[in-house]
């Protein structure tokens, strides 16, 4: 049983979430960390480490639900890089410090002492666990909402760059930088029907091939080439 003033406490961060619990002990339970339940063993709390393994399916699984039906055009690869980009660590924590999660959480002193209200994989941790309580507590259809409320613009903007990045013009300025030949691009195999060709294209510089892409056209698999490209030099 939590006090009245937890209570309240809990009260508010369910305002920035647009969701009132209606189990607020599973609430409870999503912003208790381990060092808490360690220091506090007369409470008989559980901490959050199973439900942040559950929120962050739950997260994958909306993240990826929302976007293959609003960019329809976007391949897999795309997709991925989205999805990725949304439900990392950094991307997280970034929401839950906007939401002010850290000073809702019930850490142990020790934890307390070395800054754990922003320690940026603590408060990640804590943001998918809040989302895998909401999930327990109402189902898939409310954290959907609940979900896309919250990230609908950062996923807009995750997918506004990844979709429309142009590759081969950011490794024609990385290799003009570093002196290196123009990049030549060559069709190296076509397999597939007529109306679902798939392209794989080698891209060259230097006189050596540098990577593969491939792609359902020439310039997918070129952009995809420069991609792999981009990724190893920079390396």
């Amino acid at each position: 049983m939590i006090s009245e003033e937890r209570f309240r406490e809990l009260e508010d961060l369910q305002e920035k979430f647009k969701y009132r619990f209606k189990d607020i002990n599973l609430f409870n339970q999503s912003l208790t960390h381990k060092s808490y339940v360690n220091e506090n063993i007369s409470e008989n709390l559980q901490d959050n480490e199973r439900l942040e393994f559950l929120g962050d399916a739950v997260l994958s699984l909306v993240v990826s639900d929302y976007s293959i039906n609003k960019f329809a055009d976007g391949s897999e690869g795309d997709l991925t890089k989205i999805r990725a980009a949304v439900v990392s660590e950094a991307n997280l924590s970034l929401v839950a410090r906007e939401m002010e999660i850290g000073k809702f959480l019930l850490l142990g002193k020790g934890e307390i002492m070395t800054g754990g209200r922003d320690k940026t994989s603590l408060l990640a941790n804590a943001f998918e666990a809040v989302l895998a309580a909401i999930y327990l507590d109402s189902g898939y259809k409310e954290i959907f909402q609940v979900i896309i409320n919250i990230l609908n613009d950062k996923i807009d903007k995750v997918a506004g760059y990844e979709l429309h990045r142009d590759f081969k013009s950011e490794l024609q300025e990385f290799i003009q930088n570093k002196q290196y030949s123009i990049p030549q691009y060559r069709v190296s195999s076509e397999f597939g029907p007529p109306h679902e060709k798939i392209f794989e294209v080698e891209l060259i510089i230097d006189g050596k091939v540098c990577s593969i892409g491939m792609g359902r056209t020439k310039k997918e698999a070129e952009q995809s080439a420069a991609e792999k490209a981009l990724e190893q030099l920079k390396t």
